[in-house]
């Protein structure tokens, strides 16, 4: 709570200084923080049932989203695809997580039917990245039953997501091999890439303050271009680093790092722990080349998600049954 406060004030203090919009960021802390208190409840008093529920629910919010009214929408994984690919992932998560937290056979594999068929879903919807992100997201939670030390699981997700950023960063900056650069460019479109250099262009001018929350649109090159824009770089990171500087960029850092860290504290099994830190890190992922943040759904779903996973249910709650 003290480090989404932080995030809220922020983004207030760099709105302050450069008359910035922060309404998105102090939405997206408040969705966020809301789920997060919802799940540990709700995970307290029903630890398989609520996200077996949430599962199912978040399912269907990905097949709602493309025929609810949007914004702009662009071609795959911008726009609105990003917040289905994500919304699978924690889906995915959910029911892995679910499905350990029962030692009902039946129902075991039945939520492991469900995260199978979330993976299904996203081919046949077309979202190729959903579909892998759930993919690896069941992957990883099947994996996830022999590992003896959980501190390893959680360093491996921690490294993932730094990998994606580091990533996105050096294309970027053009900093890869011309072979690898060219096939990464080609994959995430040149026209993206130019958001993300004006986004560390922006960035560098102002590594203190940023260019203010919702200014990016306004003094991006790449995204005037595009009618209509939304004014995003379709990076969670760089957008940080372009609107709020290096210390909003060090405070989303440090929410991933703690959720991942909860996980790790966590009393719940470890192969729970390490499903939803699998999709979290998912959605790091996708958020690090996507637009999927900013998605009130999405981010509430991400504070459920954490929530179920590190809630400690109650003497009387039942973890075996539905």
């Amino acid at each position: 709570m003290i480090l989404l406060g932080l995030c809220a004030g922020w983004s207030l203090i760099t709105a302050a200084v450069h008359d910035g919009r922060p309404e998105g960021v102090l939405l997206a802390v408040l969705a966020t923080a809301g789920g997060y208190a919802a799940g540990r409840i709700s995970g307290a008093l029903l630890p398989v049932a609520a996200p077996s529920v949430g599962a199912a629910a978040g399912l269907a919010t990905a097949l709602a989203l493309p025929h609810l009214p949007q914004g702009p929408r662009y071609a795959v994984p911008l726009g609105h695809a990003g917040a289905v690919a994500a919304l699978l992932a924690l889906s995915a998560g959910a029911a892995c997580c679910a499905s350990w937290g029962t030692s009902v056979r039946a129902w075991r594999l039945g939520l492991r039917a469900l995260a199978a068929a979330i993976v299904l879903t996203g081919a046949v919807v077309g979202s190729a990245e959903g579909s892998v992100a759930g993919a690896a997201v069941l992957l990883c939670s099947l994996a996830a039953g022999s590992v003896t030390r959980r501190s390893v699981g959680i360093v491996a997700l921690a490294l993932a997501g730094a990998a994606a950023v580091a990533t996105v960063w050096a294309v970027a900056e053009g900093a890869l091999p011309g072979g690898l650069a060219g096939a990464l460019t080609e994959r995430f479109d040149a026209h993206r890439v130019r958001l993300w250099r004006d986004a560390l262009r922006l960035g560098f001018a102002e590594p203190g303050l940023g260019a203010g929350p919702g200014r990016f649109g306004e003094l991006s090159g790449g995204a005037s271009q595009v009618l209509p824009s939304d004014g995003t770089p379709h990076s969670a990171p760089l957008q940080q680093l372009a609107e709020q500087g290096v210390v909003g960029l060090l405070l989303l850092t440090s929410v991933f790092g703690w959720l991942l860290h909860a996980l790790w504290r966590t009393s719940r099994p470890t192969p729970v722990a390490l499903s939803a830190g699998a999709a979290l890190t998912a959605l790091a992922v996708i958020a690090s080349v996507g637009d999927a943040l900013s998605s009130t759904t999405v981010t509430a779903g991400a504070g459920l998600l954490a929530g179920w996973a590190t809630a400690r249910p109650w003497a009387g709650a039942e973890p075996t049954a539905l």
